[in-house]
């Protein structure tokens, strides 16, 4: 996923009983701002077709006792996330939009900035907002929005009582402005800055967000803060700003060869903010040498050898069947089902959140068997079935491979899940094979 440019904004409804009244302004902004993110699809309990008429529908059938929403979308390429959410009386009524389009680089061009800059005005002076701003999503997460470090509580009490971040767009509403000075406000160093009717003043940090993480965007967002916060320190602040922008530095993958398409996947599971983060630690991760093999096998030690492996077929199935619907791949027992298979479970961190009992008893015995029926399958294997679970093995090649030894091993935490994951284990016993 690449960033996004991310808007929050909330503001005061004054006739929250005439919906298309008051929502005429917000709609007329967004058709002629939107441009090339335009929403095309509107969502309450089904999506339908963008238009007027759906989203009032919507929020009259989404109407509860305090508030009323409506989802907006795209369908192709660039994306867009939106919701309107307004809350109604005895709440105080306020229209809260979340705006999310991806990718960042669309507002790479001034025009498209310019029409997005005109859009939040329009919105600032109809629905008047204490603060209301537009960043890159990753910089946001980095910079602690919404809470600035402090407890949730405190945070929902107190909101953006003073400046904590300056962003690529600003509102700063009228009692903000006022405890910051509105004389220090208006002589901000930035591209604009403007007061607005209602007593609110709008600042455009620099002319596009797509370099915010750029040195020169960073010493004018330093500047700012700095002009806006006189506590601050500028080479304090600069210097965090500049940690940020490191920590988005776009890392290049080098996983190791047998994971890598296991390791590709992980990345995208983590906030945009963290990613490049979790890649450079990927990109050292080195699991353990497989040990769940044997030089020559132990001897079958069943009654009935066709009996024993109907039963590891009956587990096989039974993982095949419970995870089929989310993960249809297992039904072609592939290496690439494998992956899939490590993937969700490392996702769901299922070692860690269901039972030890039933991990034990039942999910690693089926993941044994479905890991050897692989490498029967694909690989030529021959089982050697024992009385003893952990000790059944495959033969390939001149080795004997103890899948279920594996698969108790692969169980034991979210971390095991790479340590000894069916991705590699498969190719190793693929490099023995002849």
């Amino acid at each position: 996923m690449d960033d996004n440019l991310l808007l929050s904004f909330e503001g005061a409804l004054a006739h929250q009983a005439d919906f298309e009244r008051e929502l005429e302004p917000f709609l007329q902004a967004l058709e002629a701002g939107a441009g090339e993110w335009m929403p095309d699809i509107v969502k309450g309990k089904r999506p339908q077709s963008y238009s007027r008429a759906a989203i009032w529908r919507i929020l009259k059938e989404e109407r509860g006792e305090r508030s009323t929403s409506v989802g907006l979308y795209r369908k192709k390429w660039p994306m867009l996330d939106m919701s309107l959410r307004l809350r109604l009386p005895p709440l105080p009524s306020s229209l809260q939009i979340w705006l999310d389009v991806q990718p960042l680089s669309l507002f790479s061009k001034t025009e498209e900035c310019w029409r997005f800059i005109e859009m939040v005005r329009s919105w600032a002076i109809h629905y008047p907002a204490p603060y209301a701003s537009a960043h890159s999503m990753a910089d946001r997460e980095l910079a602690g929005f919404p809470h600035f470090g402090r407890e949730a509580e405190v945070s929902r009490r107190d909101g953006f009582d003073k400046v904590y971040e300056v962003c690529w767009l600003n509102v700063f509403g009228s009692k903000l402005v006022e405890s910051v000075g509105r004389e220090r406000m208006l002589s901000t160093p930035a591209r604009l800055v403007e007061e607005l009717p209602n007593g609110s003043v709008l600042l455009i940090l620099w002319p596009t967000p797509a370099d915010f993480a750029s040195d020169d965007a960073r010493v004018a967002q330093a500047r700012a803060h700095v002009h806006l916060r006189p506590d601050l320190d500028f080479d304090t602040v600069l210097r965090r700003l500049r940690a940020r922008s490191a920590a988005l530095v776009p890392v290049v993958p080098h996983f190791h060869p047998d994971l890598a398409p296991l390791l590709s996947r992980l990345p995208d599971t983590f906030a945009i903010s963290e990613r490049q983060q979790k890649i450079a630690e990927l990109n050292v991760f080195r699991p353990p040498e497989p040990e769940e093999w044997l030089p020559a096998a132990l001897p079958s030690d069943v009654e009935s050898q066709e009996r024993v492996l109907s039963s590891y077929g009956e587990l096989s199935e039974g993982l095949v069947a419970a995870l089929h619907i989310h993960l249809p791949s297992l039904m072609d027992a592939t290496p690439e089902s494998l992956t899939d298979l490590d993937f969700h479970l490392w996702r769901e961190n299922f070692p860690e959140r269901y039972t030890r009992e039933l991990i034990d008893a039942h999910t690693a015995p089926a993941v044994g068997a479905y890991l050897g029926g692989i490498l029967v399958r694909r690989l030529g294997g021959e089982w050697v079935p024992r009385k003893k679970l952990e000790e059944s093995q495959v033969r390939v090649g001149e080795r004997v491979w103890l899948p279920f030894l594996r698969a108790r091993r692969y169980m034991q935490s979210r971390q095991s899940l790479l340590d000894y994951s069916l991705t590699q284990f498969f190719h190793e016993v693929e490099r023995f094979r002849s």
